[in-house]
């Protein structure tokens, strides 16, 4: 993605206050593993400047990636995507060219219609799923085929950060599709470097 004065926002703004590191790996990861780099995107996507940047961000992104693909909306795997394509859809009708957001649950409702995706979309429209943060790619494949079931067209992926731990080369092998990262690890790592 080409740099802007935004981008370059958002990307301070998750180093400043998302990215943690420690010499010795001692954050534990979803997967178990430790780590030395712990990124905790709710510190920017639940915070006002960077719900804005986000929304920009993304859908310059969108414009500049996916623009001839016709997408209708925008979402990921509850929790972590939730707030960024709530950001993306709002951000998008300001701008004049609305998207909607919608929400895959982590596990069935278990009443009513029972779905695993939530929101005002069909079969057959094209989508782009959002995520904070990619490490193994496993929650993204599981968004991407919770969308597939429910009949929706998976075009793309754009995520706060790539952790740079083969999860976007996982998505790629699984699902022909473009994976759009904001940042890297090796970008927060630069800025808390600097500090």
């Amino acid at each position: 993605m080409v740099r802007t004065s935004t981008s370059d926002k958002l990307l301070k703004l998750i180093a400043e206050k998302a990215f943690k590191y420690s010499d010795e790996p001692t954050f534990k990861l979803a997967s178990g593993r430790l780590s030395n780099y712990y990124i905790n995107c709710k510190m920017v996507t639940l915070d006002p400047v960077g719900l804005n940047l986000i929304g920009e961000v993304t859908n310059k992104i969108l414009a500049e990636k996916f623009g001839q693909l016709n997408i209708t909306a925008v979402g990921g795997l509850t929790l972590g995507a939730d707030p960024i394509s709530v950001a993306t859809s709002l951000m998008s009708y300001q701008a004049g060219t609305p998207l909607k957001a919608f929400v895959i649950r982590k596990e069935a409702k278990k009443h009513g219609l029972m779905k695993w995706v939530e929101g005002d979309v069909s079969s057959g429209e094209n989508v782009v799923i959002t995520e904070d943060v990619i490490t193994t790619g496993m929650s993204t494949l599981k968004a991407i085929d919770r969308a597939k079931e429910a009949g929706l067209n998976v075009v793309g992926v754009i995520t706060l950060v790539d952790r740079e731990e083969g999860g976007v080369e996982n998505i790629k092998k699984e699902h022909d599709v473009e994976v759009c990262a904001i940042a890297l690890k090796s970008d927060l790592l630069k800025y808390y470097r600097a500090k």
